[in-house]
């Protein structure tokens, strides 16, 4: 985790940090468990494939509220939780909002996804923040 927002920047922090740790498995003679068809083969189903979760804490206390936020989301392949981890409420309109997707996608795809629907996010909350609306925002798939 990092303040800041600079998403390649931890992006390319991960991607050291596991050919490292990947590294020191080689030398041991071990290596990651993949799988032509699944990916990469983790303990928590939910993360088959990539593994990659890309997560940001953004607030967002309009559209949070917002009848439209969780079609948004699901319309973005993203999804939110609170910023104390799985089943924790979004205090004070502050979300972890991270790619949906696991498998299918590589890395790379799946954090610009996360980038770019944080994006609209702001641009989202901006509107509603002017009080316009932002009804033609909204993917329509």
């Amino acid at each position: 985790m990092q303040k800041g927002g600079n998403m390649r920047e931890v992006f390319d922090r991960f991607c050291r940090g596991i050919n490292q740790v990947e590294g020191l498995m080689k030398n041991k003679g071990q290596q990651y468990m993949w799988n032509e068809h699944l990916g990469y083969i983790l303990t928590c189903p939910s993360n088959l494939g990539t593994g990659l979760r890309a997560g940001v804490h953004i607030k967002l206390p309009l559209l949070g509220k917002h009848p439209a936020f969780p079609k948004v989301l699901n319309r973005l392949r993203l999804q939110k939780r609170g910023t104390g981890g799985v089943d924790t409420a979004a205090e004070g309109g502050i979300f972890d909002i991270s790619n949906s997707d696991r498998l299918g996608f590589s890395e790379v795809q799946l954090v610009q996804k996360v980038i770019d629907g944080v994006n609209l996010l702001i641009q989202m909350e901006i509107r509603l923040e002017r009080g316009r609306a932002i009804d033609d925002l909204v993917p329509t798939k």
